[in-house]
C-alpha cells in the first residue's frame, strides 16, 4: 500500500497524540517534555494555520505514519522568511521515503507562502536526524553546544539550513 500526505483533520489528533507523545516522554528526539493533550495539539495546529502554515500527516490508508509542520524560526518581522520544521514518523514508517515526502510538502507550502529558507534545529541526541536531513539538501550551519536539557543531562542542538 502507498502512503499520502495531506493536511491532518481533526479525526488524525488520537493517532498524532500516539506518535508524537512517546518521543516527548522517552526520547530526545526533541529537548520538550511536556505531553500534548487533545486540547493543545488543536490549539498548536490551529495556531500555525491562523499563521498561514500548514500541518501534514502521511497516511496509509487511515492509519497516520507521521506529520510534519512549520512556523517562523524566530520571532520579529526581521525572520518573517525564515521558517523551523518539525518532522515526525511513527516507528514502523522509517526507511520508506515518508519523511521526505513530508519534508517536500513543508517545504513547498512554506515556499508558496513566500519563505525564503528553512531550517532544522536538532538535538545531539538524535544522530538519525542529521543524515537525514543532509539526503534531503540541508547543511549544518551550527552546533550549539548544551543548549537543551532533558532527562538531567545537557544536550548540544545541531543546525541545518536550506535555501528553498
Amino acid at each position: 500500500m502507498t502512503h499520502s500526505i495531506r493536511p491532518a483533520t481533526h479525526g488524525d489528533h488520537a493517532q498524532i497524540l500516539a506518535i508524537w507523545n512517546p518521543i516527548f516522554r522517552d526520547s530526545l528526539v526533541t529537548f520538550a517534555s511536556v505531553e500534548k493533550t487533545p486540547e493543545t495539539l488543536a490549539d498548536y495546529i490551529d495556531g500555525r494555520r491562523a499563521r498561514g502554515r500548514e500541518f501534514f500527516v502521511a497516511t496509509e490508508g487511515e492509519t497516520v505514519l507521521g506529520f510534519a509542520s512549520y512556523d517562523q524560526f524566530r520571532a520579529g518581522d526581521g525572520y518573517v522568511h525564515a521558517m523551523e520544521h518539525t518532522v515526525i514518523l511513527a516507528e514502523g514508517a522509517r526507511g520508506r521515503g515518508i519523511g521526505r515526502a513530508l519534508m517536500r510538502a513543508v517545504e513547498d507550502h512554506a515556499r508558496a507562502a513566500g519563505a525564503h529558507t528553512m531550517v532544522a534545529g536538532i538535538s545531539g541526541g538524535n544522530p538519525g536526524a542529521v543524515p537525514f536531513h543532509a539526503a534531503v539538501g540541508y547543511e549544518a550551519c551550527g552546533r550549539m553546544p548544551q543548549s537543551g536539557r532533558k532527562f538531567g543531562r545537557w544536550h548540544d542542538l545541531i543546525l541545518m539550513q536550506k535555501v528553498l
